[in-house]
């Protein structure tokens, strides 16, 4: 191979050598007219023609092709005038193939790496060019050295390609596809070439050239640019700059999209194989795919791609899995950067999550979760793409295959799909997607690589699909059902799986129940599954079924019956959950009278399990209101056909296993499902007759016991119809209903058993007692059992049946009872017979005064009475307390039917006697409580019974002062006990409870009056009312309550309504609630009491008391209790009528005063009412009317009473909200009333009392919260600034009130503007100005802070509804910047040094940068157009120049970047303004306000006119040259900087005027502690970067710098005049050779004038300008160039004249840089002025050394200044003898002798420094003879000491030198004479001693020089 490539080179050479010679001759002739012709190319015309073009490119040698470009390019400008006919005429004369034969040799003559990539990044880009020749010759030339060329790259790896080039050439779309196809080729081989930087550097290019290229070279392009992406550097900031510009190439997006999936896709180290080895797996969609690829022959791909995804990501090299991952991270971070919209790329990311590299997957999972919330999983796009990727291009069987096999797309991966699933579980329109849902469902459940993990989110997504999909989608859901049953009939392996299943059916069920309901089948196979799985699956199911029976409510008819057997069969099974299920069917499937369902019922309500049971129970006693009936159903079956329906089965039982015996009883039930049935029974009959409470209490039952008299006495008398005497006796089902309850009683008993007995018998005892006459024993067996209860029940049946016996049978009886009372061995006898002879004499007695009242009552059968009641009267001194509740009972029964017979009063047991006893053992603390209440209801009885009872005052009396703490439940019986006994024999208590009710109950005519009400009413409103005794005042109001309550319409009450009204009021104002709840319901039926004239006084009185707070005044005594339970420390300002007070304000606003009665009846429900006691008021009714009649008031009173349920008084919050309750039984009454409540509240708002205000806040936050815009729009605006103000209030509960609702408006308005349409965009406009008018700028820091997060939101989802908003919303923010920040930065920031002020303003900016408000106008940015910025840059404008916070200007600043990247078209007729404004604010004394109006000019010019740009960078100029101040300096360096780093374009077409200004700037002398050096740097950077060398700039900008620079000298700024010299001295420097008239004359004139004058500092600089001027161009070039005669030029002798003239200044710093530069020009030029030079220099070489700095203080600075200074001088001097030494003899004899003498002088006594300068001096001295005529005198002078200098080598070495010149010279002129004994001698010497020196050189040179001067003569 080496030989091959000698071979190749001498042939090379030989070729090159022939080409010289032919070419030389041409050379010669034409070589220099070329290069004249193209010098002076630019100072031409641009007219140039074809023929000129021919004959310039004609005269150039054929050489000239081998040198690089640039040779032809001498500058730019010279080839900017070539047309296009100059490259036509190049064709023409020299032929292609020629040069393509020349690059050829020029490739074989390459070396090296370096010098074959500098000939391929010259030649290949044309070269590629020539393809397209039409010359078949060419293009095989261009073939033959492409393969070359491809040997020599492929075998050399670190050879670059001219990518770039190549990039710009393939984009161009004139170019040949022939020559497109070939630089693709090169593209791709060089790009992964390059280094990294560089290929991020063109990364974008990429993207860009795919455009509109074949498919295959984009997807080559692709495949270079994946493996960039991980190198790639995006900005942090979203207003810089983004590397890749998508946003208008929406198809090379979706192309490059397609590709990143696909490289996601690509499995690690997959290797397609052609064909497959082995059939794949098919899939459930459809198994064609896989199929068809094989039989085609095609490789398998692998899971999500196609075999074109595959091939064109493997590509034509294969990725390695290391270099794979990297590319997969690479396009995570591209997705990152936000380079294309989040919705492409949601996939991606999903993909990604999924890799089986860790990496990966981490990466591309924490970038979902951090856009989890914001990304929309209902957008069709992603959604669409979920299912593209999950399902592949399996197509449906309705529409056919479409895509090619290679094409199509296979499903992806069980591990993508398992990621893909979690998302759409998110997603609404995912689960409503028909088909593809269902096809991701059977995939899941039925597929081939299915596993568990797979299974449980497959069938997650199918809950989620019954949960959202549309109930009319038939198909769906009867394939999702077939689905899922397959799976539960064939899958056994996870129980949780199976659970999912089944509730998955479940929730379809609620779904679709169309699909269910006929599917009776299903009901029975989930209940057999239920009895045979586990216990997990078996509640699963459970679950399901409870889910299914919605679906099967309508059953009617054969389904109907199926349903009921099935319900029959699994109700009774073991298993708790079926029997739990079943009963749950029964519930719901059946209509509440379906008999059967309610028979099943009964059998789960006997259930042992509870949750069975109770569920049963509840069920059945559930009152109808509260269930769902079926249209025409009754609440329950019916008494006849529930009773006949169980006495049925009843005996059907009892002949199966199914029957229950206890004892010797067979029961055909357990008893507990006995007792429920009795009991269901006793319901249907309360029911069937009328009744419709299901209360289980035994009183509450009892109140309907009348109604049902009537029914059981119409069921009897149908028993003798015709249509029933065929059945028989037991037919009837109040029969049946007895027997059935004797028999349960018989067997188990029960207290409710007994009362459903007891009742039914006693509402008709003609018709049913003589059925039990002959089980009478029975009865007193039941009287002598264990239970209390029980033997009262059982003692008062004996009675009723003992009662309609005839009166031998019930003499007879009493006398037993009486025996019996007597036998103390069995107390449970004893109580079970006195309570029979209470009830037997009672019910006795009652009958004789109803039937016979005027026939007076036998003898016998009177004294048997009285000693029945004596024999009770024995047992109130019982010791057991059993038997005297059970006397104090049966003796109030006989007192309430009749008088005792008894005496008055006297000795032993008489009337008197027994009511001090009873009124004793109430106050009593060893009594029970069961036992006082009995006294109490007995003392009340007493006088019901006896019209003449003498001692009627002394039990009220009694009862009144019997009052006890504590006992508040104790009271209503007292209140009902005094009722009844100021009546007396009035009272409704001596009806038969059983057959009349109150109501109906009428007195008899000849019962006696005793009525002594009045004296009750005056000693309670007299004397108890008032008692100061806060409990005697609440049992008080609760008997005063009794009496209007029960004796309403008495006259004595009637006539005192005032009074009891006022009594009522007084304790209004108690603590205690209860009492407070007792006088207001009492108010309220006082005032239904009175006629219209006494409710108007009423009215009065009332609203009087409430308003003014008067109240009754208690004496307070010794035993006074001021403060009840817990009401210590309450306010005593009548605080306790505050709740009345609202009551009465809200009736009094409605005109209707009398309203308030109504309000106090519905305020208060005190927990008392819903006990028995308090129940028989029946205020719950009383409420109900009183909502009824305040029904008409509801417009005006909605309104108030929606805001007091918020009030922040707990009492009226309550009141309010229990009036509301009452009131408001329509739900939608807010929505209808929503504009009054709205008014209401808002004028609220402002109220001048905090709780109005507080409730108001909290009542709007309830109101406004899930709101239409629609509702709210028109008051927004007000809402909004009045909230505003009342969140600065002065109380804390009122501003977090406030806070809250506002929070709460502003969810509410997001949410509006989220939506589409007008209503949005009109939310978006009344919003937008208070938020930025009232709320940003507001002083309160709640306020500004809401109103930001708001605006913040809104700008996040109104999107582009912002735009028209953008002229005010911007500039507020932008103010809003400044204004919310905190002060007392800009108080730090004023005193602080300049650094510290510099970071604190950076970090302030940086924080307005990211602030919310800033984040707001970035969105609002977005949406800009030309039709808004016309508003905005004038607002834009102004805010620069006015705006004073730091936040505001840096913002706006930021915005005109933003703005430049948005709409840069629609900006260019407003830059200029722009740039006008920056540029007055940018000398802001902020060097961070400086650099961000800078940064913004640097954006801003790319989009401003040329002309607008001009002016800029003029005024620049201006004021950089002009304005003396650093900080006009700064700015302008600032502003010239970022035009060069951002818009260099610009900064290019504009250089003529910016490149010269930055060479003068960076000229600048640095002050580091200005940071002026800092400056320096960017000013060069700015040259260098857009020059293509120093060299080549100063060149071709030469008269711009001349023309800048003469203004510099001519500044009056003498820092500037130095600058301008520095400048002018780098030109003289860099152009060596160069400078020439006119430029020289411009340059040497400015120069001059500046020298002349007054020294200043930095004048320095025009001497060294003027030494670079004629040291770097002087020689030949000078000589010629100064010798000619040019206008303006200054001779070498003018300029030598000013020269010297400057060296006589005084200051010794400047006159050593003039002398300096004298010394160089002098040197330069030759020009003899040494008599001048004597003059200035040799005064200080002979001035002394302490006179050259005067003493000051004796300062040893100042002195060690002074010293050096003077040492820098001498120097100086003898430098410039050295260098201004003349030439001419004449001069040189004149001050030779001179001269040398004081040279050897300062040698002898100078320092070592002293001692250099004069040895190089003597050095040039000796140089500069012209003949050596030296007398021995001057040698005596001569000292050659320095040789000996031990300390400083460099003095020896320098003293050698000059010896050695010495000897040289005199050898040379053999004037050896010159040179006497004695000077040889002490030379010797010398040179003897610097033999021994330490330098071998040295050492060396002087033993040479010794011995030359031995061997002289």
């Amino acid at each position: 191979m080496k030989l091959k490539f000698n071979t190749t080179k001498l042939k090379i050479e030989r070729e090159r050598e022939r080409e010289r010679e032919r070419e030389r001759e041409r050379e010669d002739r034409s070589g220099s007219a070329a290069r004249d012709s193209l010098q002076t190319w630019p100072h031409r015309t641009s007219s140039v023609s074809l023929t000129h073009c021919t004959c310039i490119i004609s005269s150039l040698p054929h050489t000239c092709f081998q040198y690089p470009l640039h040779y032809w390019q001498v500058s730019a400008v010279y080839f900017e005038h070539f047309s296009c006919h100059c490259f036509t005429a190049f064709s023409f004369i020299f032929p292609v193939i020629d040069q393509l034969e020349r690059v050829f040799l020029r490739l074989g003559h390459a070396e090296t790496d370096e010098q074959l990539q500098d000939i391929i990044s010259k030649f290949l880009p044309p070269v590629l060019l020539k393809l397209s020749s039409v010359q078949e010759g060419v293009r095989k030339k261009v073939m033959e050295l492409l393969v070359h060329l491809n040997k020599r790259i492929k075998s050399r790896p670190k050879v670059q390609l001219p990518v770039e080039t190549l990039l710009v050439q393939y984009q161009d779309p004139a170019a040949a596809s022939f020559v497109t196809n070939f630089t693709i080729i090169y593209i791709k081989l060089g790009y992964p070439r390059l280094e990294v930087s560089k290929q991020c550097e063109l990364a974008p290019t990429l993207l860009t050239a795919m455009e509109g290229k074949p498919q295959p070279q984009q997807d080559s392009l692709m495949h270079l640019l994946i493996p960039t992406l991980y190198h790639m550097k995006y900005p942090s900031e979203p207003t810089k700059a983004s590397p890749f510009v998508l946003t208008e190439r929406p198809r090379t997006v979706q192309l490059l999209l397609e590709f990143m999936l696909d490289v996601l896709l690509m499995p690690y180290g997959f290797v397609l194989n052609e064909p497959p080895s082995r059939p794949a797996p098919s899939s459930p969609q459809g198994g064609s795919g896989t199929g068809a690829a094989a039989a085609q022959g095609l490789p398998q791909p692998p899971p999500g791609m196609s075999v074109y995804a595959v091939k064109r990501v493997i590509g034509e090299a294969q990725w390695s899995p290391e270099q794979l991952e990297q590319c997969k991270l690479g396009i995570v971070k591209f997705i990152e950067a936000e380079q294309v919209p989040e919705v492409e790329t949601v996939i991606h990311l999903v993909v990604a999550s999924s890799d089986t590299r860790h990496s990966v997957a981490t990466a591309a999972d924490l970038e979902l979760k951090s856009k989890q919330s914001i990304i929309d999983w209902n957008n069709p796009l992603i959604i669409n793409k979920m299912y593209k990727v999950y399902l592949g291009d399996i197509p449906l069987k309705t529409k056919g295959a479409t895509v090619k096999q290679e094409l199509k797309h296979e499903p992806v991966s069980t591990r993508v799909k398992m990621k893909i699933l979690p998302h759409l579980l998110r997603s609404r329109l995912a689960a409503e997607c028909f088909p593809a849902n269902i096809q991701v469902v059977y995939d899941g459940l039925f597929g081939a690589n299915t596993n568990n993990k797979l299974l449980s989110l497959t069938l997650q997504f199918v809950h989620h699909i019954c949960m959202v999909c549309p109930d009319s989608n038939k198909p769906l859901g009867l394939m999702l059902l077939n689905g899922l049953t397959k799976l539960i009939n064939e899958y056994k392996e996870d129980p949780k799986l199976l659970c999912m299943a089944y509730s998955a059916v479940g929730k379809l069920s609620s779904r679709m129940p169309q699909l269910f309901t006929k599917d009776i089948a299903l009901v029975q196979q989930f209940f057999e599954s239920m009895c045979k799985e586990d216990a997990d699956v078996r509640l699963a199911i459970q679950e399901a079924l409870s889910m299914m029976v919605g679906a099967y409510v309508n059953l009617q008819g054969a389904l109907l019956n199926l349903m009921e057997a099935l319900v029959a069969a699994y109700i009774t099974k073991p298993e708790v959950q079926v029997r739990q299920v079943a009963m749950k069917f029964a519930i719901t499937v059946f209509a509440p009278d379906h008999v059967a369902s309610r028979y099943l019922l009964l059998l789960a309500a006997g259930d042992p399990r509870e949750e069975v049971s109770g569920d049963a129970r509840r069920a059945l006693r559930s009152l109808p209101s509260t269930k769902t009936e079926k249209e025409g159903s009754r609440p329950m079956p019916s008494f006849p056909e529930m009773v006949s329906y169980i006495h049925e089965k009843a005996a059907q039982r009892l002949k199966t296993p199914a029957k229950y015996i206890v004892g010797t009883s067979t029961l055909p039930f357990n008893p507990a499902t006995f007792g429920e049935i009795v009991l269901y029974l006793r319901m249907c009959l309360s029911n069937s007759a009328g009744a419709t409470s299901t209360s289980q209490s035994l009183m509450d039952m009892q109140d309907v016991a009348p109604l049902i008299g009537r029914y059981v006495q119409s069921l009897l008398s149908n028993e003798a119809s015709p249509s029933s005497a065929t059945k028989g006796g037991e037919a009837n089902p109040v029969h049946i209903y007895m027997d059935l309850l004797q028999q349960l009683l018989s067997a188990v008993g029960g207290i409710p058993v007994m009362y459903c007995l007891l009742e039914v018998v006693s509402v008709c005892p003609e018709k049913l007692t003589p059925n039990f006459v002959d089980k009478i024993d029975w009865i007193k067996g039941l009287m002598n059992t264990n239970k209390e209860d029980m033997r009262e029940l059982a003692a008062q049946l004996y009675a009723v049946v003992v009662s309609t016996m005839s009166g031998n049978e019930l003499r007879t009886a009493v006398q037993n009872l009486i025996k019996t009372t007597k036998d103390t061995h069995s107390p449970e006898t004893q109580h079970g017979a006195i309570m029979a002879l209470g009830y037997m004499v009672g019910r006795y007695m009652n009958k004789r005064r109803s039937l016979m009242p005027t026939e007076p009552t036998p003898k016998e059968n009177e004294e048997l009475i009285a000693m029945a009641t004596k024999t009770i009267g024995s047992f109130l001194d019982s010791e057991s307390p059993l038997l005297t509740v059970a006397a104090v009972t049966a003796l109030g029964e006989i007192g309430r039917n009749s008088m005792l017979l008894i005496p008055a009063d006297g000795n032993g047991f008489t009337k008197l006697s027994l009511v001090e006893n009873l009124l004793a053992r109430i106050p009593s603390g060893k009594e029970t409580g069961k036992m006082k209440e009995r006294a109490i209801q007995t003392l009340g009885f007493l006088p019901v019974g006896d019209g003449e009872f003498p001692h009627q005052k002394k039990i009220l009396q009694g009862l009144m002062d019997s009052v006890e703490a504590k006992q508040v439940e104790l009271q209503f019986t007292v209140g009902e006990a005094l009722t009844n006994a100021a009546i007396g024999s009035c009272s409704g208590a001596a009806r038969d409870v059983w057959t009349c009710t109150e109501d109906q109950y009428c007195p008899p005519d000849n019962v006696k009056n005793n009525d002594i009400v009045p004296w009750v009413l005056n000693s309670v409103l007299s004397k108890y009312i008032l008692s100061p005794n806060p409990h005697v005042r609440q049992a008080a109001c609760i008997w005063l309550l009794s009496l209007v309550k029960r004796l309403s319409h008495h006259k004595e009450i009637q006539s005192h309504l005032k009074e009891i009204q006022t009594a009522f009021i007084s304790v209004l104002s108690d603590p205690d609630e209860l009492s407070q709840d007792v006088a207001s319901k009492g108010l309220g039926m006082v005032y239904e009491l009175g006629g219209e004239q006494d409710q108007q006084e009423l009215v009065s009185t009332l609203v009087e008391t409430l308003m003014t707070g008067k109240r009754a005044k208690h004496t307070v005594s010794e035993d006074t209790e001021v403060f009840q339970g817990e009401s210590l420390g309450k306010a005593p300002d009548g605080q306790g009528l505050s709740t009345y007070k609202e009551l009465c304000a809200l009736a009094s606003d409605l005109n209707q005063p009398d309203l308030v009665y109504k309000f106090m009846n519905l305020a208060n429900h005190h927990a008392m009412w819903n006990s028995r006691k308090g129940a028989a008021f029946g205020f719950n009714i009383i409420a109900a009317k009183a909502g009824e009649q305040l029904a008409p008031f509801l417009p005006q009173l909605v309104p108030r009473l929606y805001r007091y349920q918020f009030d922040p008084n707990l009492a009226i919050r309550q009141a309010m909200t229990s009036i509301w309750d009452a009131l408001v039984t329509d739900k939608t009454i807010v929505e209808k009333y929503f504009r009054e409540i709205l008014q209401d509240v808002i004028s609220s708002l402002t109220s001048n009392m905090w709780r109005v205000r507080e409730s108001s806040c909290l009542a709007l936050n309830d109101l406004i919260r899930g709101r239409q815009a629609d509702e709210i729009i028109d008051r927004l605006s007000e809402i909004w600034e009045t909230l505003f103000r009342v969140l600065d209030d002065i109380k804390e509960s009122v501003r977090k009130a406030a806070d809250l609702t506002l929070k709460t408006l502003s969810k509410v308005c997001v949410r509006m503007c989220e939506s589409t349409g007008v209503t949005a965009q009109r939310t978006v406009a009344v919003l937008l100005p208070t938020l930025l008018d009232k709320g940003i700028v507001s002083n309160v820091t709640e306020v500004r802070t809401l109103s930001i997060q708001t605006l913040v939101k809104i700008s996040k989802t109104a999107g582009s509804r912002l735009k028209p908003h953008a002229p005010r919303l911007i500039p507020a923010l932008l103010e809003a910047l400044s204004v919310l920040e905190p002060q007392v930065l800009n108080y730090l920031s004023l005193r602080a040094t300049e650094q510290e002020k510099s970071a604190m303003d950076a970090a302030r900016l940086s924080a307005a940068k990211s602030s919310p408000m800033m984040e707001t106008i970035n969105m609002c940015l977005q949406h800009l157009d030309v039709s808004v910025l016309g508003e905005l840059v004038p607002k834009l404008c102004d805010l620069l120049k006015s705006g004073i916070g730091l936040g505001t200007k840096g913002g706006c600043a930021s915005v005109i970047v933003s703005l430049t990247v948005q709409c840069p078209q629609d900006l260019t007729p407003y830059s200029g303004k722009l740039m006008s404004a920056l540029l007055n604010g940018i000398n802001d004394r902020s060097s961070v306000i400086q650099k961000s109006f800078a940064f913004a000019i640097g954006h801003l010019v790319r989009t401003a006119k040329d002309s607008s740009v001009e002016k800029l960078l003029q005024k620049l100029n201006t004021w950089y040259l002009e304005k003396e101040e650093a900080l006009y300096r700064s700015s302008c360096c600032l502003v010239v900087h970022a035009i060069s780093h951002y818009s260099p374009d610009v900064l290019k077409a504009h250089a003529g005027v910016a490149l010269p200004l930055a060479f003068l700037a960076m000229h600048q002398e640095p002050e580091e502690e200005k940071g002026e050096s800092a400056e320096a740097n960017l000013w060069s950077e700015v040259w260098q970067e857009h020059v293509p060398g120093s060299f080549g700039g100063i060149r071709l900008y030469m008269t711009e710098l001349i023309a800048i620079t003469q203004r510099a000298l001519q500044s009056q700024s003498w820092k500037m005049k130095a600058q301008g010299a520095a400048a002018m001295a780098t030109i003289a420097k860099q152009q060596t050779g160069s400078l020439v008239a006119p430029h020289l004359g411009m340059v040497l004139s400015a120069l001059l004038q500046g020298l002349a004058g007054r020294t200043w500092a930095g004048k320095v600089i025009y001497s060294l300008f003027l030494k670079h001027i004629f040291t770097c161009t002087c020689g030949s070039v000078c000589s010629v160039e100064l010798q000619k005669p040019a206008a303006g030029q200054p001779t070498v002798s003018e300029v030598l004249d000013l020269v010297l003239k400057e060296c006589k200044k005084e200051s010794l710093v400047y006159k050593i840089a003039a002398l300096r530069s004298a010394a160089d020009i002098l040197e330069s030029t030759q020009e003899d002025r040494f008599q001048e030079i004597t003059d200035i220099v040799l005064p200080l070489i002979k001035k002394p050394a302490n006179a050259s700095s005067p003493k000051r203080d004796d300062d040893d600075d100042n002195e060690a200044k002074a010293r050096e200074l003077q040492t820098e001088v001498l120097l100086c001097a003898f430098e410039t003898l050295g260098k201004t030494w003349p030439k001419t003899i004449q001069t040189q004899n004149q001050f030779q002798n001179e001269v040398c003498s004081l040279m050897c002088d300062r040698l002898k006594l100078s320092t070592w420094r002293v001692q250099l300068g004069v040895l190089r001096a003597l050095k040039v001295f000796y140089q500069g003879y012209s003949t050596l005529q030296i007398c021995n005198k001057s040698y005596e002078y001569h000292s050659f000491s320095p040789t000996e200098n031990k300390s400083y080598s460099s003095v020896r070495t320098d003293a050698l030198a000059v010896v050695e010149l010495l000897l040289k010279r005199i050898e040379e002129s053999d004037q050896w004479e010159c040179l006497s004994e004695r000077s040889r001698q002490q030379l010797q010497r010398s040179l003897a001693t610097m033999e021994t020196d330490s330098r071998p050189d040295l050492k060396d040179k002087a033993q040479t020089m010794r011995r030359k001067i031995q061997a002289l003569p």
